[in-house]
């Protein structure tokens, strides 16, 4: 396994220790890299607040602010684990919990949480040895899966976790049949989330990750293609009439052509159904969410 995947392990020091480490080795052992704790025994116990061997006679003020700087250092491909038997999570890691989800960081769970009121997504429970079995299978963090009847709470939850900026990259996917006479073909995906009108594929770009990373990843994971990112197509703010549109952020996007040598789609769940279709047609023809309708005419302009 690549050693991009890095986690750092949360719960009771105090009452889970032997648990946690054991979590602790089974992700190291999988090449998962645990930024926090360091592994080493517990030394002492001031008013509920346990010390590392590294930590002893520090601040645990200090010690707590060091923990959560190391929230900073995840990375794209990095998560928070919570070691939380019978569902006890405790104080401490409560805040913990809150810092962790207010800045965007992904949150796993030996088990669903009963002594704090969190808002977690139905995908987040996993065993450590599943949660290793499936990112050495395919290669990434398991995705957000939202109860039907939790869409509302989840979108509050996210709107409230958003920065002040997000940028997201999209890409054009261009095919061009063998024969130059007959015309560039583009990909367009229908999607749940701009209720059923097409938009082109991408998405946001991750803490740390360069943007032509995040549209490769973003057109893996949603078509299954490999893809090569060509010219810059153009970069926008959101349009306010999008449908989308979220006061108070900015949101840009940068838009790039991608280019591939097969037709063949894959779709994820994010996406009901796709066509290829040449562009002058699809702006003529198909309903398209206005951020990509952007796009499409601008590919058009530019390029055909």
């Amino acid at each position: 396994m690549e050693s991009k995947f890095r986690c750092i392990l949360h719960g009771s020091f105090r009452k889970h220790f032997d648990l946690i480490k054991r979590v602790h080795n089974t992700f190291t052992e999988a090449g998962i890299e645990v930024i926090a704790p360091k592994y080493s025994e517990i030394v002492t116990s001031k008013q509920g607040f346990v010390f590392l061997e590294s930590e002893e006679n520090t601040d645990q003020r200090l010690v707590e602010l060091f923990y959560l700087h190391n929230l900073q250092r995840l990375g794209s491909e990095g998560f928070s684990y919570f070691v939380n038997p019978d569902g006890f999570i405790g104080r401490t890691t409560s805040y913990e919990l809150g810092i962790a989800q207010l800045t965007n960081v992904r949150c796993f769970f030996l088990e669903d949480i009963k002594d704090h009121p969190a808002y977690i997504h139905k995908n987040s429970i996993w065993k450590p040895e599943d949660l290793v079995s499936f990112i050495k299978k395919y290669k990434r963090l398991p995705e957000p899966k939202i109860k039907h009847n939790e869409k509302i709470i989840h979108r509050l939850w996210e709107d409230l976790m958003v920065p002040g900026s997000v940028v997201a990259v999209g890409g054009i996917i261009e095919y061009q049949p063998r024969k130059t006479t007959i015309e560039k073909e583009i990909l367009l995906v229908k999607t749940h989330k701009w209720g059923g009108r097409y938009s082109i594929v991408g998405g946001r770009v991750r803490r740390n990750e360069r943007l032509y990373e995040a549209l490769l990843r973003e057109i893996k994971e949603e078509t299954n293609s490999l893809a090569e990112v060509g010219q810059h197509i153009c970069t926008f703010d959101q349009l306010k009439n999008s449908g989308y549109y979220l006061e108070g952020i900015e949101h840009i996007f940068v838009d790039n052509v991608v280019k591939v040598s097969s037709k063949k789609v894959t779709l994820n769940e994010e996406a009901q159904d796709y066509i290829w279709i040449t562009p002058k047609l699809a702006l003529e023809k198909l309903s398209i969410e206005p951020n990509a309708r952007r796009t499409v005419e601008a590919y058009t302009a530019k390029y055909l």
